[in-house]
């Protein structure tokens, strides 16, 4: 049975600019989650689009605004980059997956990558859809697509972590489609 949204929110992303601010609004939504998470799980954020749609760029702009003042490697042949972000109080931890090399589900498992996902770090996973069968549903889904004038990024929550994360980029003053 497919599970549905709590809730749903597209942003329109003209531009390189558009995408680094809306960015920097995730990323302090995922600040905001962590002092507030309690329980000290992990966030599962999965970005689907077509190659060249942004999603490593995304996550890129994400991991600058959250302060990560090193390289952003694409983890296409790596898998998984982890990463250390240094707070006023704490440590974030934030893995990055490039899934699109996956054949199929059980590659995740064979990899270990279990464990990334029962940690409390937020988990950017791209291509989710080469292991979606082990990644279960997602505390956030962002759906980026390329349009003839820039690119729609739609936002999913699916759990009251990704309700929180949204929530809270919403209600900043971002444009919406």
């Amino acid at each position: 049975m497919p599970v549905s949204a709590l809730a749903e929110h597209p942003f329109d992303l003209p531009d390189e600019a558009a995408t680094e601010a809306l960015a920097a609004r995730f990323a302090h939504a995922f600040i905001t989650w962590q002092s507030s998470n309690a329980m000290r799980q992990g966030l599962q954020v999965q970005l689907n689009g077509d190659l060249g749609a942004g999603k490593t760029a995304f996550v890129r702009a994400v991991l600058r605004a959250l302060g990560h003042a090193g390289r952003v490697r694409s983890p296409t042949y790596t898998l998984v980059e982890p990463y250390q972000i240094a707070l006023a109080a704490s440590v974030l931890l934030v893995h990055h997956f490039d899934l699109y090399r996956f054949s199929d589900a059980a590659e995740w498992h064979e990899a270990g990558f279990d464990e990334y996902l029962a940690g409390q770090a937020i988990n950017l996973i791209e291509w989710p859809s080469r292991a979606s069968a082990a990644l279960g549903v997602p505390d956030l889904l962002l759906n980026i697509d390329i349009l003839d004038d820039g690119r729609t990024l739609t936002a999913r929550a699916f759990t009251p972590a990704g309700l929180l994360c949204l929530t809270e980029v919403s209600k900043q003053n971002l444009p919406s489609c």
